[in-house]
């Protein structure tokens, strides 16, 4: 799917700011497409971006409505219906990541067919996949992998993207999950494809380019968590990375959602990573640590990082709070 901006983010009656995480992820990796955000009466999220009515944001442009809102149990809200009904009729496009599909609603669904517009759910791939071939194809390629899920495998590739486009580099961010596919504009969920197909949709994700072209994959999970390894498989042999970057979150006492499976060592983590990414790429390796320091005191931080250099002999870096300098540099060694 390819979603077109620039984007207005809609915030609905978000109760807290971290309900609009998707949207604070769109605005903070790309500002240039967000021409503002329409709040409900109760909204309590607020993006620092220009409160406007539909009217305001049609007239300066604006092509789709981003539902920004990650609400418990990922649905549409009823008083949500009337406001994007009126979207669609002004000649927006609609784009959501919930797990409840906008086609599915009976009156958006006839609304939108009635003015010729379209509804995206990023979530859902609108499209069939073959099985992966495993085939070497010409291209570079980066893909993010972790100790576990939600350490920061997307905001590092996306760091890695902004420094190799500052250096003037071929790139492109692939993105594999609905708020990537939203910063990016376009990508596969990858969560939601047929297990037997995972790989080939990776391998579609991220063709055949010039041999100085590099596409930076949005990692999944990981492959130590027991409920979501399955995904980070697949991405490990449909990416067929060059490199990868292991990212870590050193203050968890147990794998995310699993309190029974501790976290493993950054080691194991490597070496069982570049198993697996073998069997279609036997020259990978990795060029970094990206680690996310946010919980650590502050006065630990750079001694931590330091430390990970000097046992992986790799550079070690807080993308949020250093940058990813010394990760292209790497990058471009290989």
């Amino acid at each position: 799917m390819a979603i077109e901006h620039p984007y207005l983010l809609f915030l609905g009656d978000a109760p807290d700011q971290l309900t609009a995480k998707t949207a604070q992820g769109i605005a903070h990796w790309r500002p240039d497409w967000c021409l503002g955000q329409l709040r409900l009466e109760g909204c309590q999220a607020d993006l620092g971006l220009p409160d406007m009515s539909l009217e305001a944001a049609k007239e300066a442009g604006a092509r789709t409505l981003v539902i920004g809102v990650a609400n418990r149990g990922g649905v549409f809200s009823d008083s949500w219906i009337s406001v994007l009904e009126q979207a669609l009729m002004l000649g927006f496009d609609i784009a959501a990541g919930l797990h409840n599909r906008l086609i599915d609603v009976p009156a958006l669904k006839a609304v939108a067919k009635q003015h010729g517009r379209q509804l995206f759910d990023v979530r859902h791939p609108d499209r069939e996949f073959e099985v992966a071939s495993g085939s070497k194809r010409p291209g570079k390629r980066l893909l993010a992998v972790g100790t576990d899920c939600s350490v920061g495998k997307m905001y590092a590739a996306l760091a890695v993207e902004k420094e190799m486009q500052a250096r003037g580099m071929k790139v492109d961010f692939r993105a594999t999950g609905q708020t990537g596919i939203l910063i990016a504009g376009q990508g596969v969920s990858i969560d939601a494809v047929v297990a037997d197909f995972i790989s080939g949709a990776v391998e579609y994700l991220s063709p055949a380019n010039d041999d100085d072209h590099w596409d930076i994959v949005e990692g999944q999970g990981s492959l130590f968590h027991a409920s979501f390894a399955g995904v980070s498989m697949g991405l490990l042999h449909g990416a067929q990375p060059d490199a990868l970057i292991l990212c870590h979150e050193p203050t968890r006492r147990h794998m995310r959602g699993l309190p029974d499976f501790t976290l493993p060592g950054l080691q194991a983590c490597m070496d069982a990573n570049l198993s697996a990414a073998r069997l279609t790429n036997p020259a990978v390796r990795f060029i970094g640590v990206a680690v996310n320091t946010s919980q650590m005191p502050e006065s630990e931080r750079a001694g931590y990082l330091r430390r990970l250099e000097d046992e992986f002999d790799l550079p070690s870096v807080d993308p949020f709070q250093g940058g990813v300098k010394p990760l292209v540099d790497r990058l471009q060694q290989v």
